[in-house]
């Protein structure tokens, strides 16, 4: 006799207890030929036929009363599991991997993640912090907290908690500038990471970028470029707002790009090491909303 599916059970008990292959098959929320190719497949591996057609719908065979007890014992013994490792992801402990943009991590995050570690120490988190989306229907993060521009565009297998719109703006060093009101002249280069043109913001406003243009390999080098005095460069509020040695070009007002979501996916949102995080994170950001869309006491 070959060996038992599961799965075929399962569609074997659906149809003795409904006494219907229709009934059986709207319940597991499936078509009617996968229904028969189950009982098929089931009736195959045991070498007995387990039920017979009737005008009044299916009956068991002898057969196939004997293998409902055994059908039942699995049945029972698969909750059982299926309980006892639900339970165990309702507790506060358990791995966490996060997934966020660097910026959002180091410039803003960070202290709130520590907050949420002290508050759940048996909770193991991992961060990973880069640009890179993860794959959260393939596992590799548990809770995506992402920068959406067009909600439209989010998978529909996920479930979406919508946070804080983000605005973006132009900075420059305050040394700079105070030296370009004073009337100094020098270059004053637009520092970029993948435009290969210079961008629209580099002209648009009172201070106007010259020469070529400076390109940083990533964010944090770009923040230290503009912090040098390079040039000037478009950065997200909640990163430029809160730079003491950085100011706002004037002349160019921040402009909302999008939003940040916090993202998880199928059974997952549903332990309770998720669900915490999301709440709490959810708090935070709601508390950086002015940071986040430019209108804080930070801008000058």
């Amino acid at each position: 006799m070959e060996k038992v599916d599961w799965d075929d059970v399962r569609y074997f008990l659906a149809v003795g207890r409904s006494g219907s292959v229709r009934a059986a098959a709207e319940r597991l929320g499936v078509n009617h030929a996968t229904v028969l190719r189950r009982i098929a497949q089931l009736e195959q591996r045991l070498g007995v036929q387990v039920f017979e057609k009737r005008p009044s719908g299916y009956r068991l065979t002898a057969a196939g009363e004997e293998v409902v007890e055994f059908a039942e014992q699995m049945e029972a013994s698969s909750h059982q599991l299926e309980t006892r490792v639900f339970g165990r992801d309702q507790s506060a402990r358990g791995l966490l991997r996060v997934t966020l943009p660097p910026f959002l991590a180091t410039h803003l995050l960070m202290p709130d993640l520590a907050d949420f570690a002290r508050l759940h120490p048996d909770i193991e988190i991992e961060i990973l912090s880069t640009g890179e989306v993860a794959n959260l229907t393939n596992r590799e993060a548990d809770v995506a907290i992402r920068f959406v521009a067009d909600r439209k565009t989010l998978p529909l297998n996920l479930h979406g908690l919508m946070g804080p719109q983000l605005a973006g703006g132009v900075y420059l060093s305050r040394d700079l500038l105070a030296q370009w009101r004073a009337g100094a002249r020098g270059t004053i280069r637009p520092i970029v990471i993948n435009d290969r043109d210079v961008p629209d913001w580099a002209n648009a406003g009172e201070v106007r970028a010259s020469g070529a243009a400076f390109r940083a390999p990533d964010a944090d080098a770009q923040v230290a470029a503009v912090r040098q005095g390079i040039g000037m460069t478009r950065l997200p509020c909640f990163v430029g707002d809160t730079d003491p040695v950085l100011a706002r070009a004037p002349g160019i007002e921040p402009r909302l790009n999008g939003a940040l979501w916090i993202l998880t996916q199928g059974e997952t949102r549903k332990t309770k090491r998720v669900r915490l995080f999301t709440e709490f994170v959810s708090l935070r950001l709601a508390g950086y909303a002015p940071l986040l869309t430019g209108l804080s006491a930070y801008a000058n």
